[in-house]
């Protein structure tokens, strides 16, 4: 897996953390291993600019997904070798946004960002949340793996130091 990521933002986000977290989703998501993914972290006049111009939208917005090779989740059965390789696509993840939304849903603004860029990999491999049942599905996923995450998480060096200034 090949997971980039762009720090654009001007925060202090974990990018190797990051990183690490879209690679795992990408292997429980059962994605061939030369699957590509890059993720963007921008300021919010940025993410207010792309979701008017991909959005027809108005103001900024936490995660836009762009799908490129639109892959698939690979079965749990099945060979990962077996699946089509390609670029997933990339996201825009705005971490001034998620540290404002975090507050009003109980976590920290890391965590935020977390929730958003696996939800965001969830819209890339086809996820959508318009209907109770796809709402639904997509959301359950969403937590398992998040809670997978947490269980299982490699600390970075440079997250065992901001931990030990707290």
């Amino acid at each position: 897996m090949t997971v980039e990521v762009l720090d654009e933002s001007g925060t202090d986000v974990d990018v190797e953390q990051l990183s690490l977290l879209a690679r795992f989703v990408l292997q429980r998501m059962r994605l061939h291993p030369r699957t590509e993914l890059c993720v963007r972290l921008v300021d919010t006049d940025t993410i207010a600019a792309l979701n008017a111009q991909w959005m027809d939208k108005t103001g900024s917005t936490d995660v836009l997904a762009f799908p490129i090779d639109e892959l698939t989740p690979g079965h749990a059965d099945g060979d990962v070798e077996d699946l089509p390789e390609g670029y997933l696509g990339d996201l825009a993840l705005c971490p001034a946004v998620a540290a404002e939304q975090a507050p009003e849903h109980g976590h920290s603004p890391a965590d935020e960002v977390d929730l958003l860029a696996v939800h965001g990999i969830l819209h890339l491999l086809g996820y959508e949340h318009g209907d109770p049942d796809e709402h639904r599905e997509m959301f359950d996923l969403q937590a398992r793996l998040l809670a997978e995450w947490r269980q299982l998480r490699p600390r970075t060096e440079a997250h065992q130091q901001k931990q030990a200034w707290r």
